[in-house]
């Protein structure tokens, strides 16, 4: 049974209550019925009703009709949205996305044009009673993932229906129907008339709630990942030195870390860490090379950086997003030169922004190859025991100093200030006069 202290239902059971109460049917529909099935916590709860959506307008005080043309409207409770959607059924789909026109009708029909059979559950949720049409609850006995209906049907009405079962499979943790996985296979082109926002969010998904490793092997088997990944795909066959990657190819070493990225995970992984650790090697099939000491991959960071930015490019990431997984991917080499850095080299790059993710995509990258974490936990004994001061240490002088002292303002004061920092984190300067004394010596005015 899903535990309640963190679970919506308690606002949302009262909007079933009250259509009912103005004599219309209400259930709830979809995921959060096959979670409460599962017993894991519904993120959200989506209602289905016989009501039309002006009168589900007219029933609550706080509405958006958030897609009235399609009987979908949000009902706000204590600042919580929940969808209630009219009863439909659907005409042809003429884009690979949405009906040329619905028509409003009883619940039965309804469920028989949703997607797979474990979202097609009605429940009462007064009683706790299930209304199955499509044996959704064998296939979440059985685990399966199964359209409702001819497979080839439902992904010509919705192309992104491909990428959702495989999503499916990997987050539930489920295995993909037979029938419903020829069917991708067939169609798998016709992915590519789906937006790229679309296609971001479920791949979002499918990085972060779960299963990362399983609904990749299942989208490079059905070619979904050379539609839509190509430049992941190559790195499959591409070896690696066994003495550092002893898991094999630069694709299973890839696999290994989105499988421990995984693991046990309560709440979703954070997408930047998700990403950085899929596209953190993706410059290795462009810059391999091989001599008589073995396989190179020589500058491999900074051609994935390139190769990671088209692909965020590509599918309509945010800029801040971008730049950070670029970010984690530029730097994940600079972990082996910890130990040799200078300590204002070393205090700068375990300062940076986000170093908790940089530190722990060099986890997960140790793991998954040679297993060793020195490096890791040099730094993080490093954090440990580093003050505030010592990582961002006061400035001795600033660039009002500087320029009372006679140096014309522009890109030296910048210089300036950045050498004396380094002074000071090296140890070497702490006082005032000291640090005015540095600059005399070392620059003219």
């Amino acid at each position: 049974m899903p535990d309640k202290a963190t679970d919506n239902r308690e606002e949302a059971v009262p909007i079933v209550s009250q259509l009912r109460s103005a004599g219309f049917e209400a259930y709830f529909v979809g995921g959060c019925v096959r979670d409460f099935v599962m017993g894991v916590v519904p993120a959200d709860y989506d209602i289905v009703t016989s009501a039309l959506p002006d009168q589900v307008m007219a029933l609550f005080n706080r509405t958006i009709p958030i897609g009235a043309k399609f009987g979908v409207v949000a009902v706000i409770v204590d600042g919580h949205s929940f969808e209630v959607a009219t009863f439909r059924s659907d005409d042809v789909y003429i884009d690979g996305r949405r009906p040329s026109q619905v028509h409003f009708s009883s619940a039965k029909e309804d469920v028989f044009r949703r997607d797979f059979t474990v979202n097609g559950l009605l429940m009462d949720p007064v009683t706790g009673e299930i209304t199955d049409y499509v044996d959704g609850l064998a296939d979440i006995g059985r685990k399966i993932i199964r359209t409702i209906g001819d497979p080839d049907k439902r992904f010509q009405e919705d192309h992104l229906r491909m990428l959702r079962a495989i999503r499916f499979t990997a987050n539930l943790n489920f295995n993909l129907d037979s029938s419903t996985q020829e069917a991708i296979a067939k169609k798998i082109a016709q992915i590519q008339t789906i937006s790229a926002e679309r296609i971001q969010d479920e791949l979002n998904k499918l990085l972060t709630r779960g299963g990362a490793r399983r609904g990749l092997e299942i989208m490079a088997q059905t070619g979904m990942l050379r539609e839509i990944l190509p430049e992941v795909a190559e790195m499959q066959g591409i070896e690696q030195p066994p003495r550092f990657h002893p898991e094999g190819d630069v694709w299973q070493h890839t696999l290994i870390m989105m499988e421990i990225l995984s693991e046990g995970k309560r709440t979703a992984v954070n997408p930047v860490l998700a990403w950085g650790a899929l596209l953190h090697d993706v410059g290795k099939p462009v810059s391999r090379t091989e001599d008589e000491n073995g396989l190179h991959f020589y500058g491999h960071a900074k051609h994935g950086e390139k190769i990671a930015d088209a692909i965020m490019q590509r599918l309509k990431f945010s800029r801040a997003q971008r730049v950070a997984v670029l970010d984690l991917i530029l730097q994940h080499m600079n972990f082996m030169n910890v130990h040799k850095m200078r300590p204002a080299r070393l205090k700068r790059f375990i300062r940076m922004p986000d170093f908790d993710l940089h530190l722990e995509l060099h986890r997960l990258d140790c793991l998954a190859s040679h297993g060793m974490l020195d490096n890791y936990q040099f730094c993080r004994n490093q954090l440990e025991n580093l003050t505030l001061d010592e990582l961002h240490p006061p400035r001795l002088l600033n660039g009002d100093d500087l320029i009372a002292i006679g140096f014309t303002p522009g890109k030296i004061i910048g210089e300036i200030l950045h050498a004396l920092e380094d002074q000071q984190m090296e140890g070497r300067i702490n006082s005032k006069n000291e640090a005015i004394i540095f600059v005399e010596d070392n620059w003219k005015k």
